[in-house]
């Protein structure tokens, strides 16, 4: 099977929630999820001094949908939303 480049967009409740620990749950959820592999996460800034955190991982397409993984992110304390954004299959 070929690998796929997940791309998830998380928002977080407040701009007071610590990103850091934030992307440590994140992070823990995708590591459960897709296994440990490469992860690139982005800080983009919203407004008002909100952020939202852009994940980028590699996962094994023979897994299927990422959205149960956005689902039980968007369950965690500090997430007001947790949505795939883009899904793309690599090449190589």
């Amino acid at each position: 099977m070929a690998n796929a480049v997940v791309t998830l967009k998380v928002m977080p409740t407040s701009p007071e929630v610590n990103m850091e620990e934030l992307e440590v749950k994140v992070k823990e959820k995708i590591a459960v999820f897709a296994g440990e592999g490469d992860t690139k996460i982005e800080e983009v800034p919203i407004a008002f001094g909100l952020k939202a955190l852009n994940i980028i991982f590699v996962m094994d397409e023979s897994k299927g949908s990422p959205d149960p993984l956005a689902e039980k992110i968007q369950n965690l304390d500090a997430v007001n939303s947790a949505e795939i954004t883009d899904v793309r299959s690599a090449i190589g």
